[in-house]
């Protein structure tokens, strides 16, 4: 089966359970997955995986009709095209998503006008499958690759069926026991105050627990080193890979997140976790697993969840 899921890094988590759910209908099923150049680390975390296909699809948006644009896109289209694939899913279901899979000459499986993220895309599909959109993520990719493959998928069992074996021990330094703070986000709204998250590392230092920040670009990194600054306990980790902060992530004793991609990751990774949550609903994209626990703002706001809330919280599980 090839999947057709670019981005983004929450988004690829959620579709690894439906792999692991496949495999139990159908024993000796494997994928190959086209994904964004960014983000091909994800895939390479399930064993049903065996080829990647990248995309530079971001440059391509930025540049369509330039020279090299136009033949990166045409290598994807024929790493697609040179195999004989049984079934070609696209599980993202959006315009960039849907622009590769009209180009492939393979029919493509993917959800109908109702069900697709972005209502066009589905004009790409030549086999259509409803999704209830009041679904969690997860479940959606569940019900679209059952549907596609012929089985009924399970509700509510999640089984990432993850292997870390790809990740990579950094090298630095980690304390024996430390708390992983995830601060950054896309979107503004999903960002807990720099005032906010100093006041916990100062709680977090009275009880001698080690912090470390993770970033993902320098400017999240400039963010990280101002939080970090109130504490010698808190250190803002220079940027690394994906595979070498998963690593991080997965020996964490704990994690306090914002709502990105990293929090899914230590979902994956079954740590321990709090992640807080503004307008995001949490019934349709938080994270799911063992050791999950959220946090909601009051009005779809992430700053009206207090210092307190979150220490009242980690108290629980942690310390």
């Amino acid at each position: 089966v090839l999947i057709i899921k670019l981005t983004s890094m929450g988004d690829l988590m959620h579709a690894l359970p439906a792999f692991t759910e496949a495999n139990s209908h159908i024993g000796d099923i494997s994928f190959d997955w086209v994904v964004d150049t960014n983000f091909a680390s994800v895939p390479s975390w399930h064993p049903l995986v065996n080829k990647i296909i990248t995309t530079d699809h971001r440059n391509w948006k930025k540049h369509l009709f330039s020279k090299n644009s136009r033949k990166s896109l045409r290598e994807v289209i024929n790493q697609i095209n040179e195999s004989d694939y049984d079934l070609v899913v696209d599980m993202q279901n959006n315009l960039k998503s849907a622009f590769i899979s009209y180009l492939c000459r393979h029919d493509v499986v993917g959800m109908d006008s109702k069900s697709a993220r972005e209502y066009p895309a589905h004009l790409a599909y030549s086999k259509k499958i409803n999704v209830d959109k009041k679904l969690h993520a997860i479940e959606r990719q569940k019900k679209l690759l059952g549907d596609a493959l012929g089985y009924l998928y399970e509700r509510k069992h999640i089984n990432y069926g993850a292997s870390f074996k790809n990740f990579v021990e950094p090298d630095v330094s980690l304390p024996n026991k430390y708390i992983v703070l995830v601060q950054n986000a896309s979107w503004v709204t999903k960002q807990w105050s720099i005032e906010n998250w100093q006041q916990l590392i100062q709680y977090l230092e009275c009880k001698s627990i080690d912090i470390l920040l993770p970033s993902g670009n320098l400017k999240e990194l400039e963010r990280a080193k101002e939080i970090c600054s109130v504490s010698k306990k808190a250190q803002a980790i220079d940027l690394m890979s994906l595979n070498e902060i998963a690593y991080i992530i997965k020996n964490a004793d704990f994690c306090i997140c914002s709502d990105t991609g990293l929090a899914h990751l230590s979902a994956l990774t079954e740590t321990p976790s709090i992640t807080l949550y503004g307008p995001t609903k949490t019934s349709l994209i938080g994270t799911t697993g063992i050791n999950q626990n959220h946090l909601i703002g009051n009005k779809e706001e992430i700053n009206q969840i207090l210092v307190s809330d979150v220490i009242n919280e980690l108290d629980k599980y942690f310390i």
